[in-house]
């Protein structure tokens, strides 16, 4: 329920993306880590709390100005308590697991408006006097909050689609199952990319291990621990952002006529693997199913006679309904010399910005981004420092 009370209140939405540590608790919005003085003329950290009027799943204006304390009594900077808002001192049991010390009273003339004006104004009381102590206190910590799993597949908020305003625009992204083949350069940033949107899971396809090369062109920093112990592409990667989310599924074996069929049951595919036999069968498996997909590319050619590199990106597209083009543009020989997108040269931000395209497109049909071309194949060249995008059907 908290985040998604939260979410769907303007003054809560506010005030955590303030950076106020907030919490939903038994009926009550509790504000921790609120400095004071106590009547020692210490600072100490305490937490507000006041009852919560809703309507459904949203707050309203707060049925009552009272608010609770959690902590000593706050004071001014001599150690006397602050009389203005003193209302009562005693063992307030707001709920069975809160207990208040303390009752406040500051009423405007007009009311709160809201539970943002109600809490900064109590906040401000309170923390006046350790601000003037010790400058640049504050009770915006902007401590990351934990998401509830019934409610987000993420451990913690998306604080920034909230402060961003986009929140309506990236739940568009949520619910989907996304299958990424192949977890090398390009496959693992795709997913440090896809990890951080609201798809429901996303599933890791890779055979190989996780080795000390791998390490220099994938996102984050691999330890020498980690290499030496050998884990599999997906399992080192889907520990890596299993900090930061839920419904990453590894698979550590490569696609063949075996599994081909697992492929079908999900909404979106990113084929980040090289050319061959088994990518053909992928790509008229998933075309057969009229499922959409996206396959990547990069090609880097190591120019002796200036001893500088050349390279390329590619982003195809296949939908049910644009897929004929699919054929002229990806490659699916064996061991072909001769395919610039088949040679071993791998940089890292070459994989990243392949991986940046795919996604961006991958929105796109999604309906995150605006897509007026509705391009289904785009090239990148670095010496030229041109973008492509072909749309002929």
């Amino acid at each position: 329920m908290q985040s998604a009370l939260i979410s769907r209140s303007p003054d809560l939405l506010r005030l955590r993306d303030e950076g106020y540590e907030l919490e939903i608790r038994s009926g009550h919005l509790l504000v921790h880590r609120v400095p004071y003085v106590n009547a020692a003329g210490a600072i100490g950290y305490g937490v507000l709390v006041s009852d919560l009027t809703l309507a459904g799943d949203a707050t309203v204006r707060p049925g009552n100005h009272v608010a609770w304390f959690v902590g000593e009594h706050p004071c001014d900077r001599a150690g006397r308590a602050i009389t203005a808002i003193r209302h009562g001192t005693a063992k307030f049991d707001l709920a069975p697991d809160i207990t208040a010390q303390h009752a406040f009273s500051n009423k405007p003339p007009a009311g709160y408006p809201d539970y943002h004006a109600k809490m900064t104004r109590y906040i401000e009381i309170i923390s006046a006097p350790a601000q003037s102590l010790q400058p640049g206190l504050t009770a915006r910590t902007h401590r990351p909050m934990a998401a509830d799993e019934a409610e987000s597949v993420f451990r913690y908020i998306d604080s920034a689609s909230s402060r961003a305003g986009i929140m309506a625009v990236t739940a568009k992204l949520s619910g989907a199952r996304i299958a990424i083949i192949g977890l090398g350069g390009t496959g693992s940033y795709l997913l440090d990319l896809v990890a951080k949107t609201p798809v429901l899971e996303i599933h890791l396809y890779d055979g190989d291990l996780f080795q000390q090369h791998n390490a220099f062109r994938a996102p984050s920093a691999a330890s020498l621990e980690e290499l030496h112990a050998k884990p599999t592409k997906v399992a080192y990667l889907a520990a890596l952002y299993g900090k930061m989310r839920r419904g990453i599924v590894p698979h550590e074996v490569f696609i063949d006529e075996t599994n081909m069929g697992e492929l079908v049951g999900y909404d979106f595919v990113f084929l980040c693997m090289d050319s061959g036999p088994a990518k053909r069968l992928i790509i008229e498996t998933l075309q057969a199913a009229g499922r959409s997909f996206i396959d990547t590319g990069i090609g880097v050619e190591l120019k002796q006679a200036r001893l500088q590199l050349w390279g390329i990106c590619r982003v195809t597209t296949s939908t049910p309904d644009q897929q004929n083009h699919v054929a002229q543009r990806v490659s699916c020989a064996a061991n072909d010399d001769d395919d610039l997108y088949a040679r071993n040269i791998q940089l890292a931000e070459l994989n990243s910005l392949c991986a940046v395209m795919a996604v961006i497109k991958w929105k796109k049909l999604c309906g995150f981004y605006i897509d007026d071309d509705r391009e289904h194949d785009s090239t990148y060249t670095t010496n030229t420092n041109l973008l492509t995008s072909d749309v002929t059907p």
